[in-house]
């Protein structure tokens, strides 16, 4: 069935098919049974009427029927009607002369009608013959009786209840189909309705929808509902998205422009290299709060299962750390990278998984103070999820202010950092099925992500 057809077309085809082949069946049933009945009918009468004569000319002694009889005969008893006699010694009594001729095969029987079909003057007929004894005026034997009619007037009856029952037949056909052509319309009006309702939407307007349905609709609009939901979370995590970037971005845009005017306007050489350094840095600042934006948006919300990959963790965490020794090493911090012993198979997304372990470290280099001094890194598996956890050795932070930790622009000390970092983290580890948190530590920090590992992982 083609997917462009109408409902309607659709609920038609299903219920007219059916009924359409019922309504033949039904129709071919009723003219079999129509030419049953008319052969069980007209041979009763053949028979009865045989009969009839049969006991006219017994009592007549061989002389006529009787008027009751020749009545009737003459009222066209179920069509146009002959008749034939022969006495008991094998001569013509009355009726019409040359009766059909009795097929070989036909075997009469004595004092009872035997009906078959043979041809008088060109012409199928139905016949009727009985042979019983009779007593004629000095005679005694058979006598022969024998009645025919035209099957013309038969196969006109059976046309006639054939044409009555088709009438029937397709007009209950059609007035169902009427019926049920105006019944479905009125019965998808609610539909064009919820559809005339939604249309007077504006694009703002992205509320559930409570207008009352029939039932078999209940679960579209619970559909559509749950769809303009996270239409309407998407749109307010992308205003949410704009309105932080537009205000982080701000201060470091305005302070790029100051330091690129102040270096333009540099006094002595030594001056502007003083400024050029400064532009620099504020640049790279504002780069990296513009990629964690942009990665915090990127991974919130978002399904990843057409981008997850297999990969080993272990593998994957020390990439990140010799990525980044240098920059840890530059603060005067050691960085220790230990591995789980064996292949710890998930299936992630390698490149966000690679920005939240990256976070991690440089939340410990930013956040653990003057009095951190290194940074260790450490893959473990628990619980069927793959650990990547980051402690340091500095200022440290309670886990009970994971929800300020892991909050957008959430600084728990201020500090240099654009309070992204953590956010991001939480929002890739649950991206992932896994989640992040704060752990206790006796010295420092240690903050961790766990990912389920592969067999272990939830599908939606």
């Amino acid at each position: 069935m083609p997917a462009n057809l109408s409902l309607r077309a659709r609920l038609l085809i299903i219920i007219l098919i059916p009924l359409g082949i019922v309504s033949l069946g039904a129709a071919y049933w009723r003219i079999t049974s129509a030419a049953e009945t008319a052969q069980e009918i007209f041979d009763r009468n053949l028979e009865a009427l045989t009969l009839a004569i049969s006991r006219d000319i017994v009592v007549s002694g061989g002389d006529v029927i009787s008027d009751s009889t020749r009545e009737l005969l003459t009222s066209r008893f179920g069509g146009t009607l002959y008749y034939h006699v022969y006495g008991p010694d094998g001569a013509f009594v009355t009726g019409y002369a040359s009766p059909p001729v009795t097929p070989g095969a036909i075997e009469l029987k004595d004092n009872q009608p035997v009906l078959f079909e043979s041809v008088y003057r060109d012409e199928p007929v139905r016949v009727a013959r009985l042979r019983e004894q009779a007593d004629f005026v000095a005679v005694s034997g058979f006598a022969s009786v024998t009645v025919w009619q035209t099957l013309a007037e038969r196969e006109a009856f059976v046309r006639q209840q054939a044409t009555q029952a088709i009438i029937v037949v397709v007009s209950l056909f059609l007035t169902v189909a009427i019926v049920i052509w105006f019944g479905i319309k009125l019965g998808l009006k609610p539909l064009t309705d919820l559809q005339e309702a939604i249309a007077e939407r504006s694009s703002d307007d992205l509320g559930i929808i409570r207008r009352p349905v029939p039932p078999e609709v209940t679960g579209l609009v619970s559909t559509l509902n749950s769809l303009l939901g996270q239409v309407e979370a998407a749109i307010a995590s992308r205003d949410r998205f704009i309105s932080d970037a537009a205000h982080q971005l701000r201060n470091p845009i305005a302070g790029i422009l100051s330091l690129a005017e102040a270096a333009h306007g540099a006094k002595s050489p030594t001056d502007r290299e003083i400024r050029v350094g400064e532009l620099v840095s504020a640049a790279r600042r504002a780069s990296r709060l513009t990629n964690q934006l942009l990665s915090l948006e990127r991974a919130k919300g978002r399904s990843i299962d057409g981008r997850l990959r297999p990969a080993d963790l272990n593998r994957i965490a020390r990439t990140v750390c010799e990525r980044s020794a240098g920059q840890v090493l530059e603060h005067d911090i050691d960085l220790v990278f230990e591995a789980h012993d064996g292949v710890l198979d998930v299936e992630v997304d390698e490149l966000l998984l690679e920005e939240a372990i990256q976070n991690l470290i440089d939340n410990a280099v930013k956040h653990g103070g003057p009095e951190n001094t290194e940074i260790s890194v450490r893959v473990g598996a628990l619980n069927g999820s793959g650990v990547v956890s980051v402690s340091d050795n500095g200022a440290g932070i309670s886990a009970q202010d994971s929800e300020v930790a892991f909050s957008r622009f959430g600084q728990v000390e201020p500090g240099e950092g654009s309070g992204l970092g953590l956010a991001i983290v939480k929002e890739i580890a649950e991206l992932h099925g896994g989640g992040a948190q704060i752990e206790p530590s006796a010295i420092g920090a240690r903050i961790s992500l766990s990912i389920p590992l592969t067999g272990h992982r939830e599908r939606d």
